[in-house]
C-alpha cells in the first residue's frame, strides 16, 4: 500500500507552536532480529534501563512518548518501570508487534509482521488485546500509536479513531518498505497532517540533505537501484538520507540534517532494547552504548542552535487541535502489488525494515 498526503490536510502550526521536536521511544522486547518471528520472544530486561535514559531525556527538557507493546505492557515488573516515569508530559502510548500480541490466529511470518496485512478483524482484536493490557497493567488509556515495521493498513486508522487514538505515528518518511511485503511511505514528506476530523499523523523525520536533496524523493529510490548508486551519492555530498535516530545514523550527519531541515515538528526515536549491549545490532557492546548517549548530545545541541524547541505529545495534540479542519483519509491502495495473505512468508534477503 502507497500512503500520500493531500495538500489540504498537511497541519499549518500556530505562530506559537514554534519549532519543536518529540522524542519516541518503541518499548518492547528483546529477540535477534536475523532470526524468524517468533512468539516466545518475549524478554523484557532491557526496561530497567529505561529510568536511566529517562533521567537523561528530561534532563534536556525532553518529555519523552513511551510506545508500548504487549510483552511490555503484561510484564508487571516492566510495565510498573515504565508507568512510573509518565507525568508531567510523559505519556503511555501503544506499539502493536502482531506476532507477541493475541490473539494469535496467523502464522508468524515477515508479511504477518505487519499489522496492516492481516484481516480487518484481526488487527482490530489485536489492537483491542494491546489496549486492554496497557489499561490492566500501567493504569492508562494510550492515545498515541505505532504499529511495529511502521505497518499501517487499509483498516488502521479507522481501528484507531474508533478506539479513541488521537496521534499516530507509525509513517517513516521518505521509506518504502514494499520489497518486504510492507507499506509505501515514499511520497511522506515528513510533516505532520490530519488523518480526519480524529486522528493526527506524525511521521518519523527523515531528512534530505547534500547539494541534490530537493530532487531526494525521486532520485533516491532510482540510486537504490544502481549497485552502490546511494552511497556514491553520499559520499559526493550529493544526496544522503538522514533519519533522525541515534540507530545506524551518525552523530554529525544527524545534527547537519537538523541544522538544514525545514519542518516545524520534528519525530525522533530509538528502540528501548538499544539501551543495552547485544539486543540490537545498533549496539553491540559498550563502546556502542558510549556512542549512542554521545548522540543525543550533539543533536540536542544542534536543535537548540536550530531554534527546535522539546515538545511533548500532550503539547503537540494540543497545538493541532487548535487549527483542526475536517480532511479525508490520506491513503490509496497500490493498484500493483497484491496484498500478501497473512501467513505468507516473503525472502528475507532483502534487509527488514527496523522492528
Amino acid at each position: 500500500m502507497r500512503f500520500a498526503m493531500p495538500a489540504s490536510a498537511r497541519i499549518d502550526w500556530p505562530a506559537s507552536f514554534g519549532r519543536r521536536f518529540l522524542v519516541t521511544v518503541d518499548v518492547e522486547e528483546e529477540f535477534d532480529w536475523r532470526q524468524p518471528f517468533s512468539r516466545s520472544a518475549r524478554g523484557v530486561t532491557a526496561v530497567a534501563s529505561l529510568p536511566a535514559m529517562h533521567g537523561r531525556l528530561t534532563a534536556a527538557g525532553v518529555a519523552p512518548l513511551y510506545l508500548v507493546d504487549h510483552p511490555v505492557a503484561t510484564d508487571p515488573r516492566a510495565a510498573a518501570t515504565v508507568a512510573a516515569l509518565a507525568g508531567q508530559g510523559t505519556e503511555i502510548g501503544a506499539q502493536l508487534h502482531p506476532w507477541v500480541n493475541p490473539p494469535h490466529a496467523e502464522r508468524p511470518g515477515v508479511a504477518a509482521s505487519f499489522a496492516g496485512n492481516l484481516p480487518p478483524e484481526l488487527e482490530a482484536a489485536k489492537l483491542d488485546a494491546l489496549v486492554q493490557a496497557i489499561e490492566h497493567g500501567m493504569g492508562v488509556r494510550p492515545r498515541a500509536y505505532r504499529a511495529g515495521r511502521y505497518g499501517l493498513g487499509p483498516s488502521t486508522f479507522d481501528l484507531l479513531a474508533g478506539r479513541g487514538f488521537r496521534v499516530d505515528t507509525s509513517m517513516r518518511a521518505r521509506h518504502d518498505y514494499r520489497p518486504a511485503g510492507g507499506p509505501d511511505y515514499g511520497a511522506i514528506a515528513g510533516d505532520a497532517f490530519r488523518i480526519d476530523d480524529r486522528l493526527t499523523e506524525l511521521p518519523l523525520s527523515t531528512i534530505d540533505t547534500g547539494r541534490w536533496r530537493r530532487f531526494g524523493r525521486g532520485l533516491h529510490p532510482l540510486a537504490g537501484r544502481i549497485p552502490w548508486g546511494r552511497g556514491l551519492l553520499a559520499r559526493g555530498g550529493l544526496l544522503s538520507r538522514v533519519p533522525l535516530t541515534p540507530e545506524g545514523v551518525d552523530a554529525a550527519e544527524a545534527a547537519y540534517a537538523v541544522a538544514t531541515a525545514d519542518l516545524r515538528l520534528l519525530v525522533l526515536s530509538f528502540h528501548s532494547p538499544s539501551l543495552v549491549p547485544g539486543h540490537t545490532p545498533y549496539v553491540r557492546d559498550a563502546a556502542d552504548l558510549a556512542r549512542f548517549h554521545r548522540w543525543w548530545d550533539v543533536v540536542f545541541d544542534a536543535l537548540a542552535r536550530a531554534g527546535y524547541a522539546p515538545a511533548s505529545v500532550t503539547e503537540v495534540i494540543a497545538a493541532a487541535d487548535a487549527c483542526r479542519a475536517p480532511v479525508t483519509l490520506p491513503i490509496a491502495p497500490d493498484p500493483v502489488r497484491a496484498r500478501p495473505a497473512p501467513g505468507h512468508v516473503r525472502s528475507r534477503s532483502v534487509p527488514p525494515p527496523s522492528r
